[in-house]
C-alpha cells in the first residue's frame, strides 16, 4: 500500500516538473502546439461542414418524400424548334394527350410495386380573404399528396370521400397563406376567394420550409404558399386543360380563361402554350421499396410512352437517387478535406518531436543530475512524455475552442450549415493526446538512454 502511494506521489512530482518545464518556455511551447491547434480546429470545422451537409440532405429527403418518383411534362425547346423551321426542316408530330389523371390511375392500378400515386394540377391566382389579397398557387391534390410528402395538418381536417369525388369547394391552407390572410383569427370554416371561386377552409398545414435550390432542381414547390383543394374541384370548377383544342392553341391563347366574369390564370410554370394540353402538372409515385425504384421507373417510362402514342413529352426524376448521388459527392469532398486537415495533426506531432529532441539536447546536464540523484530511466521517460502530452493536450483544447468558433464563423459568413457533434470533439481531443504520446515517446526514450556520467560532463 505504501509502495503504491509512494509511486503516485513520485508521478505527481514528475508531472509537476514537466509543468514547470512547459511554463518555463511558454513561447516555445505555444509555437510547438500551433500545429496541433490548427489541425484540431480544421478537423472539427470540416466534420461540422460534413455533418451540416448530411443533415441538409436528410431534410431534403423528408421534403421530397421517401421512395418517390416525380413525373412532369417535358418542356419543348422553342429555340430548337424555331431553328429547325428556319432551316426548312419539317417534322410530323404525333398527338399526345399529355399527362392526365388517367395516367396516374393506370400507374396505381397496373404496377404492383407502387404504394401511392399523387396527381397534382396547379393554377396561379389572386387569393382573397377578409379584405386581404395575395398572389399564390391553387393546387388540386388527393390525400395521397400529403402522405408522400410527409405533410401534416396543424389544425382542421383532411378532405373526405364526398369532397373528393364530387369536387366540393373546400381547401386546406399553407402556413404562410394562413399567416397573411388570417393573422389573428382561426381560418377553419372561413372562405377564401381564388379567382371567382369561393373555397371553404377545412384545415391548415404545418409550416414546412423548402430551399430555392431544392425547388428548382427537383420540382418541389413551396408548400406554405399554396391553397390545396381536391383535384376534382379544380378540374370541374376551374379548368380542365384536357379539353383545350389544337385550334385554341394555334389561335394564340394567352393562358387565361374567363369564369363567371372573373379571370383565372392557368398557364403552367414554363409559360409555354404547348403545356396547356397536359391535364395535370405532376404525378408523384411512391414506391414500396427503395430497391424497386429503378425497375419501377423503367416500367413507368415504357407505360407512359405507350399511352402517349410514342411521344416522349414527359420527364421522370427520382429525387432520392439524385440526393444520394449528391450526398456521395459531398462525402468524398468531406473525406478529402478531413484528410488534408488531419495532415496538420501529423505535422504538429512532428513539430512536437523536433522541439522535444532539441529540448533533450539542451537539458542533457539536467538529465545527468537527475539520474545521478536517483531518478530511473522510467522517471525520465515519464517526465519528457508528460511534457509532450501536456503541450499536445493544451493545443487540442485550444484547437477545439478555435474549431467551434471557426464552424460558427463559416455558418455566419457563407450560410453553409455546420453542425459540431460531440463525437468530433472527442475524436479530436483523443487524437491530439495520441499525437503527444506517440511523437513524444522517441525524445523521452532518447533522454532516458543518456549516460549519467557523460551527461554530467556536458556543457
Amino acid at each position: 500500500m505504501m509502495k503504491k502511494k509512494f509511486a503516485s506521489v513520485r508521478k505527481l512530482y514528475l508531472l509537476n516538473i514537466a509543468l514547470e518545464a512547459v511554463f518555463a518556455n511558454k513561447f516555445r511551447s505555444m509555437l510547438t502546439a500551433l500545429g496541433i491547434i490548427f489541425g484540431v480546429a480544421a478537423v472539427i470545422a470540416m466534420l461540422a461542414i460534413g455533418n451540416g451537409a448530411r443533415q441538409e440532405i436528410l431534410e431534403q429527403m423528408k421534403l421530397v418524400g421517401v421512395n418517390n418518383i416525380i413525373i412532369m411534362p417535358r418542356i419543348e425547346n422553342d429555340l430548337e424548334a424555331a431553328s429547325e423551321e428556319s432551316q426548312g426542316k419539317t417534322t410530323t408530330k404525333k398527338f399526345s394527350p399529355g399527362l392526365s389523371v388517367a395516367d396516374a390511375e393506370s400507374i396505381a392500378d397496373i404496377i404492383p410495386s407502387v404504394e401511392k400515386v399523387s396527381p397534382e394540377v396547379v393554377y396561379e391566382s389572386i387569393i382573397i380573404a377578409g379584405g386581404v389579397s395575395t398572389f399564390g398557387k391553387v393546387s388540386g391534390v388527393t390525400p395521397a399528396f400529403f402522405d408522400v410528402f410527409n405533410l401534416e395538418l396543424e389544425r382542421g381536417e383532411m378532405f373526405n370521400d364526398e369532397q373528393l369525388v364530387y369536387g366540393k369547394a373546400v381547401c386546406i391552407l399553407g402556413a404562410s397563406l394562413k399567416a397573411r390572410l388570417f393573422p389573428n383569427t382561426d381560418p377553419i370554416g372561413e372562405y377564401v376567394k381564388c379567382g371567382n371561386i369561393w373555397l371553404k377552409v377545412t384545415g391548415v398545414l404545418q409550416n414546412r420550409a423548402v430551399s430555392a435550390d431544392l425547388s428548382e432542381n427537383l420540382g418541389i414547390s413551396d408548400y406554405n404558399n399554396q391553397v390545396y383543394a381536391p383535384i376534382q374541384t379544380l378540374l370541374l370548377r376551374y379548368r380542365d386543360r384536357s379539353v383545350i383544342t389544337t385550334a385554341m392553341i394555334r389561335g394564340g391563347n394567352t393562358g387565361t380563361v374567363a369564369m363567371d366574369g372573373g379571370m383565372m390564370q392557368f398557364r403552367s410554370s414554363s409559360g409555354s402554350s404547348e403545356d396547356m394540353m397536359n391535364q395535370i402538372d405532376k404525378i408523384v409515385v411512391q414506391v414500396k421499396e427503395t430497391e424497386l425504384i429503378g425497375q419501377t421507373t423503367e416500367i413507368i417510362q415504357r407505360m407512359l410512352k405507350r399511352r402517349h402514342s410514342g411521344v416522349d413529352d414527359f420527364e421522370i426524376k427520382v429525387p432520392e437517387l439524385l440526393l444520394k448521388q449528391e450526398q456521395r459527392t459531398k462525402d468524398i469532398f468531406n473525406i478529402v478535406l478531413g484528410a488534408i486537415a488531419s495532415i496538420s495533426l501529423i505535422v504538429g506531432g512532428i513539430g512536437i518531436m523536433n522541439i522535444m529532441l532539441a529540448s533533450v539536447m539542451e537539458r542533457t546536464k539536467e538529465i545527468g543530475i537527475r539520474m545521478a540523484t536517483g531518478a530511473t530511466r522510467k522517471d525520465v521517460i515519464f517526465q519528457f512524455l508528460a511534457e509532450a502530452t501536456l503541450i499536445s493536450l493544451t493545443g487540442g483544447v485550444t484547437g477545439i475552442v478555435l474549431g467551434l468558433a471557426l464552424a460558427r464563423i463559416i455558418m455566419q459568413l457563407t450560410g453553409i450549415l455546420t453542425i459540431v457533434s460531440l463525437s468530433s470533439i472527442l475524436i479530436s481531443f483523443g487524437v491530439s493526446a495520441s499525437v503527444g504520446i506517440i511523437f513524444g515517446y522517441m525524445p523521452a526514450k532518447k533522454a532516458a538512454m543518456q549516460d549519467p556520467v557523460t551527461s554530467l560532463r556536458y556543457e
